[in-house]
């Protein structure tokens, strides 16, 4: 029986998690045709193909795409982090009112994605509600453009991945005890300073795994900077759709893919370290 209880995830991981990773390894090797599928594997004949990989490394494009990615998921991570802290304290805190704000951090998941950011498009459009706003209040005549702006993308992002951030700082201040800021404003300390030296270093390694559990799925956003973000967004996301539907080049979107798999590694394996250790 305990081996058939550790045979079905065992499979179940094989199946959904090794086998796709694999074919992925080796389409990144593979060769480009103009068949269907439009790659020609190494089995094929003509042996590995390094160039892929090795494209990655020497063109500038795709260096500076992931270098945007993961700026752009930083920042968002970021803002996220400095909104979900005095939230998920706050709701942590709210007593009987705290299970009807919790429900309001998680009900933007109970609509859809795409719906969600269409609402963000018709409010940053030119004649979309901010700008008729900003016009009646008289700050402005002309429509400012805000929408297809890297405002525009950061914005829509944070508002994506602040509940992920939330959740796990509200899951760590549920768990604080109360009685140590008490000891702390007894020993003549401010509320700022019983923050910092009691509460923030108790917060810490949650703050740190919700900053790891936006940062990762940020860095490889394709939809948000699609429908929000400037032309020039040229987001890993977003190259990689472009290789693999535009150019129908497998094999470098695969490269690409590995790529930012191997470069989210290390704060994958650093997030499942800390989800450890709370």
């Amino acid at each position: 029986m305990r081996v058939a209880l550790r045979l079905v995830p065992g499979l179940w991981l094989a199946l959904l998690v090794a086998a796709p990773l694999a074919l992925v390894f080796v389409l990144a090797v593979s060769w480009q045709s103009n068949g269907v599928p439009p790659y020609d594997p190494p089995w094929a004949g003509q042996g590995t193909n390094p160039d892929n990989l090795r494209l990655l490394l020497e063109d500038p494009y795709y260096r500076a795409s992931l270098a945007q990615s993961f700026v752009v998921a930083a920042l968002t991570a970021g803002l996220c982090l400095l909104l979900a802290a005095p939230m998920g304290i706050a709701i942590a805190r709210a007593g009987r009112w705290r299970n009807a704000l919790l429900a309001a951090v998680l009900l933007p998941f109970w609509t859809g994605f795409l719906i969600r950011i269409g609402a963000w498009i018709g409010l940053l459009r030119d004649e979309g509600w901010i700008n008729a706003v900003l016009r009646g209040l008289g700050l402005t005549q002309d429509a400012i453009p805000l929408l297809y702006t890297h405002g525009a993308m950061l914005l829509g992002m944070v508002y994506a991945y602040l509940p992920f951030a939330v959740l796990p700082v509200f899951a760590a201040a549920t768990r604080l005890d109360p009685v140590l800021e008490e000891a702390a404003a007894d020993l003549g300390a401010t509320p700022g300073h019983a923050f910092l030296t009691v509460t923030l270093p108790q917060l810490f390694p949650a703050l740190a795994a919700a900053f790891l559990l936006v940062f990762i799925p940020a860095a490889g956003e394709y939809v948000i900077p699609e429908l929000l973000g400037p032309p020039d967004a040229t987001l890993v996301g977003r190259v990689l759709f472009q290789e693999f539907f535009q150019n129908r080049d497998w094999p470098v979107a695969s490269a690409l893919a590995l790529a930012l798999l191997a470069l989210l590694t290390g704060p994958i394996l650093l997030f499942q370290r800390l989800g450890r250790a709370q």
